[in-house]
């Protein structure tokens, strides 16, 4: 009787350059695709609103591409050791593939179960296929990680080069006897709170196949202008790829050799290499998200939360025009101009005094792209706190952001419009007495640091 194959999907919603797809397919027998919606594993973040919609969207573009080459999708919700073991039995499965994950808590998952298969004589391999360098990899002369970008960048191109990219299987032998599977439509991924579906549908469309078009797109038409307009949120030069790789829809393999073949993407793929920075500083530190990553910042004296002031920040309604233009095309788009992310971020943490925490979560919920080393890592270094920050005194001016990146008001025209009427709304805080008291607040820590 044939034995079949697990591919267990994750963050790798595709079928091109899916080298746990490949192996499954070269052991030549029968293929049983499996998702689980784990949100009861120890540790594992729950996704945000925004997430949970892109989610329904890939799975289902996967789910019709795998039936196309004559494989299967089963849907399975619950804590991923437990469904996981389920499925090989209902399945009388004789070999599990996935692509490795680098968060603490998914390691650990997957260990664990690795281990409990193979006790059991079931096939399980795991493979590198969502960062190009692996991040034990990647090492100083000392062989500690790297702390810093420059260097670690120059090591990871010191490196061999990243594979290339494995083709797709155009025929999947499907199972016999398919397993029971939840539907799609019974996670009510759509139906979470907020609902997003109005603004997003009309902003994306999931899946690989919109992946790979948007990246020949971006590609052909946006990399000559990337360099230069990389910074004005109304140019329209940057590649929207973020949520693509962030679901795994493409690989950063598939990304970093288009790229090198185009001839023309030189700072971008150094923003792949910025990518990779956050995902090798989560595998060292798993409580990004929730720790700073110098500690020194724990004595920073963040006054009592102001939920009026996090709210109006929120919804755009700050009174300073690049921050509520950002905030308010993140709540309608569930994205944001990476240049704005910066600015919004540097006015909650720097002129609002609020804990950069407090912003990780609402984009974590808001975000389309946001994944669990990028957002966090993200957060820490406009915060200061996190690896390569910015310095806590550099404070984004969000007036002279606007003047030089968007001198026009293209972009502020098309989010908040009335910052640029004859009666503008008033500031919610005074930039230069907030950035005084933010200077202040850091003064405590440099005093912590040095006691």
């Amino acid at each position: 009787m044939p034995s079949p194959s697990i591919v267990w999907f994750r963050d790798d919603l595709r079928l091109a350059d899916n080298p746990a797809l490949r192996a499954a397919v070269d052991r030549g027998e029968p293929i049983i695709g499996l998702y689980v919606l784990d949100e009861a594993s120890p540790g594992i973040r729950p996704l945000g609103g925004a997430a949970r919609w892109w989610l329904h969207g890939s799975l289902a573009s996967l789910a019709e591409r795998l039936a196309e080459r004559g494989g299967t999708l089963v849907l399975r919700r619950g804590p991923a050791a437990r469904v996981v073991r389920e499925a090989v039995t209902d399945a009388s499965a004789g070999a599990v593939f996935w692509n490795r994950r680098y968060g603490g808590p998914e390691r650990e998952v997957d260990g664990a179960l690795k281990a409990g298969l193979r006790d059991d004589g079931v096939e399980v391999a795991s493979f590198a296929a969502s960062v190009l360098f692996e991040p034990w990899t990647v090492r100083t002369g000392a062989g500690t990680p790297y702390a810093v970008f420059s260097p670690f960048w120059r090591a990871c191109l010191a490196l061999p080069a990243p594979r290339a990219p494995l083709p797709e299987p155009r025929e999947l032998a499907g199972a016999r006897h398919p397993i029971d599977s939840d539907r799609l439509a019974d996670w009510e991924l759509l139906s979470s709170a907020p609902d997003w579906a109005g603004g997003l549908r009309e902003t994306w469309e999931p899946g690989e196949p919109a992946a790979r078009r948007r990246l020949r797109e971006f590609l052909h038409d946006d990399i000559d202008h990337y360099d230069r307009a990389r910074d004005e949120p109304a140019a329209g030069a940057t590649s929207l790829l973020s949520p693509r790789l962030r679901w795994g829809e493409l690989s950063p393999h598939q990304v970093w050799h288009e790229g090198v073949a185009s001839g023309r993407a030189g700072k971008f793929l150094s923003e792949l290499g910025w990518r990779e920075f956050a995902w090798h500083t989560l595998f060292r530190s798993p409580d990004l998200a929730t720790t700073n990553l110098r500690r020194e910042f724990d004595a920073f004296p963040w006054p009592p939360l102001r939920v009026a002031e996090l709210e109006a920040w929120q919804r755009g309604r700050t009174g300073i025009a690049l921050v509520d233009a950002g905030m308010r095309e993140l709540w309608q788009t569930g994205y944001m101009h990476n240049r704005v992310r910066m600015v919004a971020a540097s006015f909650l943490i720097k002129n609002l005094l609020i804990d950069w925490r407090l912003g990780e979560q609402w984009f974590w919920d808001t975000l389309v792209d946001a994944d669990a080393a990028n957002n966090a890592f993200n957060w820490q270094w406009v915060a200061g706190s996190g690896a390569d920050a910015a310095p806590y005194f550099r404070i984004f001016n969000p007036d002279l952001q606007a003047k030089k990146f968007d001198p026009d008001g293209h972009y502020v025209r098309e989010w908040a419009p009335e910052h640029l009427s004859d009666a503008p709304p008033e500031p919610m805080v005074d930039l230069r007495e907030t950035r005084r008291a933010a200077l202040e607040a850091y003064d405590v820590v440099k005093r912590s640091a040095r006691a």
